[in-house]
């Protein structure tokens, strides 16, 4: 008895072994085949360009082919958990953003997957301010303007989002209650579609990232009103800041870094973030992102998971304080 019990503990540290050794390989190996980069907006966004620009460079640098696929909807859910309980083989990974690992946390009462527990963190990648833009034809250019018009007309004024529990739409909620105010939500599954009604004039104002309000800005179809940050910014230095229109404390920003499901090998995460670490220092990626609005930065997987339990924190307090919820 004491000989088979021997032998079956080998087995099973041979098995063990075999196991271990197999994924050493396969973390060696990869990639070996295309991979899928989940972003959980539909194309034109600011989110989107960010996935796209990383996905070009890495096409070259990883020698495979690097597919965007948009998964909106849900207010960034459906997207988050494909990717949450994907394989941990390195053939699937996520652009995160406050909403998926900050906000839901604590707006979704039934989340399906864990914001912690559910990735492996590679990367902080981008910060997207945002800024107000309203349609051209609103009886209001100033920030003040608009508080004023509508304490006039409670519950007439419409602002689109990308979702329901979206930065962009958490920075309405944050106006409405700093100004005391009565503005209507409206949702959408992304950027495009909303500045769609926004140019339409079926919603007044939004706030969002500058890359795709920044076409309809140069023609005029679209105003900027005022930027949800700190500080202006150097695309729209013209443009002030919330705090200097009247609504201190309305502050947010959209950001993104990149996930792979928990669990995926060491080996592959360390990879993957050499190659980010090289492209995000290419002078031609930050042209093109500081261009469009983007703030290019680079972080290790610890600095990323800090970051996302700050932003959990402090998200968590503007929830419950707009009284936001999504069921």
């Amino acid at each position: 008895m004491k000989a088979t019990r021997g032998l079956r503990s080998a087995a099973c540290l041979l098995i063990a072994l075999c196991v271990l050794a197999a994924g050493s390989v396969c973390a060696q190996d990869w990639p070996a085949r295309p991979i899928r980069f989940v972003v959980t907006f539909p194309p034109g966004g600011g989110a989107d360009l960010v996935a796209r620009t990383l996905a070009e460079k890495l096409n070259r640098s990883l020698g495979q082919q690097v597919i965007i696929d948009n998964r909106p909807g849900g207010g960034t859910v459906i997207g988050a958990d494909l990717v949450a309980h994907a394989a941990p083989d390195g053939y699937t990974m996520l652009l995160g953003t406050a909403t998926t690992h900050a906000i839901n946390a604590s707006l979704v009462k039934k989340l399906p997957y864990d914001p912690v527990a559910d990735f492996s963190p590679v990367a902080l990648v981008a910060i997207l301010p945002l800024v107000m833009v309203a349609n051209s034809a609103l009886p209001a250019d100033t920030l003040p303007e608009l508080i004023a018009l509508a304490r006039k007309r409670p519950g007439e004024i419409l602002f689109g989002s990308t979702g329901n529990g979206s930065s962009i739409h958490l920075a309405g909620e944050m106006l409405n209650t700093v100004a005391k105010i009565h503005m209507v939500h409206v949702p959408y599954k992304g950027a495009a579609p909303a500045l769609v009604d926004l140019l339409a004039g079926q919603i007044q104002f939004m706030f969002t990232t500058i890359p795709p309000a920044l076409p309809h800005l140069k023609t005029g179809r679209l105003k900027a009103i005022t930027v949800a940050n700190a500080k202006r910014t150097a695309l729209l230095p013209d443009v002030p800041t919330t705090a200097e229109g009247g609504a201190p404390g309305v502050e947010a920003s959209s950001w993104n870094g990149v996930l792979f499901p928990r669990g995926t090998h060491k080996e592959i995460i360390a990879r993957l973030h050499r190659e980010l670490a090289i492209i995000m220092s290419q002078p031609d990626v930050r042209e093109r992102l500081s261009t469009a609005g983007v703030e290019p930065l680079m972080s290790t997987p610890a600095e990323f998971t800090a970051f996302m339990a700050a932003e959990t924190a402090r998200y968590a307090k503007v929830v419950k304080t707009s009284g936001a919820r999504v069921d």
